[in-house]
């Protein structure tokens, strides 16, 4: 008894002394701060690792495997350093894939935002009805991309649908996909039709965030519509035009499924675009190396043009600096 009556004043000097010099309490290790921390890091981790595995890896990859030479069938990979860059300076088709890659994205870019626009203004009007071709022309964006351009592969041979329609006129409507310049010109308009839906529920939903009181000060100042559509509305929808362009002039530079199903890049090269090149080099000759070269320039040119809008937002972009 006498060592308890002992050890409990010498307990209660301690607490007393430790509460006396005002010490604080320890903290706990997880605090609320720490715990939002690892829910959100939770939360971006799965997007986190798809883009490790599913980008980042591959680009990394890609790199490694140009300075290659992979022969599947014959079980060997040999560095070959930079040979397969050379093989792409002497390479005779290269400069007509380019060509035919810029003239496909700069009429597709060029004529989807112009279309795209058009049917934005025509659809934001208040009549009854517009949802209906509102649905109508965005319909196609949800179509089965396969299922769509086999489609316009029956419409396009030289007895399809739309020489038949244009027989009924007397004319005599050329082979749309065997011809240069008609195949370029139907495979960009293929590929217009599907994709014009989605720019065009991005402008209406910028025209109507413009507000209305804009147009109400223009039109009592006596502005025709076609100045308030230039001063006002072209300028409080240019954030969502750069985004628009920065979405069609990646996706032209990506497209592959058309032009495998609608022409297999020909007549000749007209419609070899650097997608199907490099799939043809890669996949069809065996070419691996020379096919992760094809991928590292046109990573370079998407990179290059996405880097070069985003520079000149400044200067077109209305409330950029």
């Amino acid at each position: 008894m006498s060592h308890v009556s002992q050890a409990l004043p010498d307990r209660a000097s301690a607490r007393s002394g430790s509460a006396g010099t005002g010490a604080p309490a320890r903290r706990p290790w997880l605090t609320y701060r720490r715990r939002d921390n690892i829910a959100g890091y939770l939360f971006i981790a799965p997007q986190f690792i798809g883009v490790i595995l599913f980008v980042i890896v591959p680009l990394l990859l890609v790199g490694y495997y140009s300075f290659h030479e992979w022969d599947i069938l014959g079980g060997t990979f040999t560095f070959v350093g930079l040979d397969n860059f050379q093989a792409l300076l002497d390479d005779p088709q290269f400069v007509p894939v380019l060509q035919a890659t810029a003239i496909f994205s700069v009429g597709l870019v060029v004529l989807n935002i112009t279309l795209a626009l058009f049917l934005a203004v025509l659809l934001n009007q208040k009549v009854q009805g517009m949802v209906f071709f509102r649905t109508l022309f965005f319909s196609p964006v949800v179509v089965s991309l396969v299922a769509w351009t086999i489609v316009w592969g029956f419409l396009l041979q030289d007895n399809g649908g739309i020489n038949g329609i244009l027989a009924i006129f007397g004319v005599d409507g050329p082979n749309w996909l065997r011809e240069g310049p008609t195949a370029m010109a139907s495979v960009i308009v293929v590929q217009l039709f599907k994709n014009v839906g989605l720019n065009m529920v991005l402008f209406l939903a910028a025209f109507q965030s413009v507000p209305s009181e804009l147009y109400e000060s223009a039109r009592v100042d006596g502005a025709s519509r076609a100045r308030i559509f230039r001063s006002i509305t072209l300028p409080l929808i240019s954030p969502t035009i750069l985004l628009t362009l920065i979405i069609t002039i990646v996706g032209s530079l990506q497209v592959f499924a058309q032009i495998a199903v609608l022409t297999q890049g020909g007549p000749g090269t007209s419609t070899t675009v650097l997608v199907y090149y490099l799939y043809q080099q890669a996949f069809l000759f065996g070419r691996f190396g020379y096919g992760s070269t094809l991928a590292i320039v046109l990573f370079l040119i998407v990179l290059a043009l996405t880097l070069l809008q985003w520079q000149l937002r400044k200067k077109w972009v209305f409330h950029e600096n």
